[in-house]
């Protein structure tokens, strides 16, 4: 029986990539380095590395904004970029920054519950925006808006986090303590991330810039 299915070349999903495919690689990367930095803190207990870990996360916000601007720029969007450009915004804005709130010292069972929380708000917010951006997109040509606050809103709390590492207040030291419910740690500051991710599935309309 003879194969009639098209054979690829090697490397030819690499050659299918456009400029800004590369720089939304980029955010992924960066967003990759984070959470290894964080993990590095976590076994060497050196601050500095919170700090190496959200400016990593700032980095990826760079790649995360000129990728769109490329596109933009040589009208060359796809649905491989939309969909790369999704999976790493889970990466760098949702994961990484969750672990960062976790190594910073947001470890009890509460905390954990909570960052899973807003990475699942992350990964759905950006879910509605693939689909609904289709359906806008081929009534009018155009996104208009936004339904909820972008996963790349999740930089305030990194910044957050870095002036907390900047000045010591992490693990015991965590701004605002933290409180036992039920003989299970909660530290006030994750319910930052709790209403983060709420307003990331909230259907607040921000207009499309």
């Amino acid at each position: 029986m003879t194969d009639t299915a098209p054979r690829r070349k090697p490397f030819s999903m690499i050659r299918e990539f456009h400029l800004a495919d590369w720089f939304t690689l980029g955010n992924a990367v960066c967003g990759t380095g984070a959470m290894f930095s964080i993990m590095t803190f976590l076994q060497l207990k050196e601050p500095r590395h919170i700090v190496f870990a959200c400016a990593l996360v700032f980095a990826a916000l760079v790649f995360d904004i000129l990728d769109g601007r490329i596109a933009r720029w040589r009208q060359n969007t796809s649905l491989l970029g939309r969909e790369l450009d999704s999976l790493a915004d889970v990466i760098s804005f949702g994961v990484a920054p969750a672990l960062i709130a976790y190594g910073c010292g947001m470890q009890g069972l509460y905390d954990r519950i909570v960052l899973g929380f807003f990475v699942a708000c992350g990964v759905s917010r950006l879910a509605r925006f693939n689909v609904t951006a289709e359906e806008m997109s081929q009534a009018t040509g155009k996104v208009q808006h936004f339904e909820g606050t972008p996963i790349p809103s999740s930089v305030l709390l990194v910044l957050l986090m870095a002036v907390a590492a900047w000045q010591g207040a992490i693990d015991d030291q965590l701004w605002f303590g933290k409180t036992v419910l039920m003989g299970f740690t909660l530290h006030p500051l994750v319910l930052l991330f709790a209403l983060s991710g709420s307003l990331m599935i909230s259907r607040i309309r921000i207009p499309k810039l």
